[in-house]
């Protein structure tokens, strides 16, 4: 019988988020308490762009953002958010997505495999996601159960299951 084996990976699905900002967006420049403030969110680049008048009202639009990516199944560990920077009279905060799970995350995720994780399971870095291969499927599900109950920085989606 040959091995089961799923991916385990950290994806952000951007159509989601390009969403979640544009929600973000038409609310910051509805809202009474956001008028005349200089609140705004937007794209820039590959980076989400926060401004506002004050450091309180671009954490205020920060908050709105981070709801907006929930209520779209985003999780807010794929979110990097820097701090609220005076720049001239106004406040930006730079955020970014983050894709992928990082070598050092990679490494903390298989040491919990190994350790909590039935004798069975193999697991591989590949690039940017992980392998975990096993002869028994319900190890693998044990694997699962394991990692979703860990405290991770980075959220995980298991992916290719066979």
């Amino acid at each position: 019988m040959a091995d089961s084996s799923f991916d385990i990976v950290s994806k952000v699905d951007h159509q989601e988020a390009d969403n979640a900002l544009n929600q973000a967006r038409k609310e910051v420049e509805q809202r009474y308490d956001f008028k005349g403030t200089g609140a705004s969110v937007e794209w820039s680049g590959q980076q989400i762009l926060i401004k506002a008048g004050t450091e309180e009202r671009a954490k205020a639009v920060l908050d709105v953002f981070q709801s907006k990516l929930i209520k779209r199944g985003i999780s807010l560990k794929s979110l990097d958010t820097g701090e609220p920077v005076a720049s001239g009279k106004e406040y930006r905060i730079v955020s970014s997505l983050k894709d992928g799970i990082s070598q050092e995350n990679a490494k903390k995720i298989g040491k919990i495999i190994r350790d909590e994780g039935p004798k069975s399971v193999k697991s591989q870095i590949q690039g940017d996601e992980l392998r975990v291969q096993s002869k028994n499927r319900d190890d693998l599900q044990e694997v699962i159960r394991i990692l979703k109950g860990a405290d991770l920085e980075v959220d995980l989606q298991f992916i290719n299951y066979r």
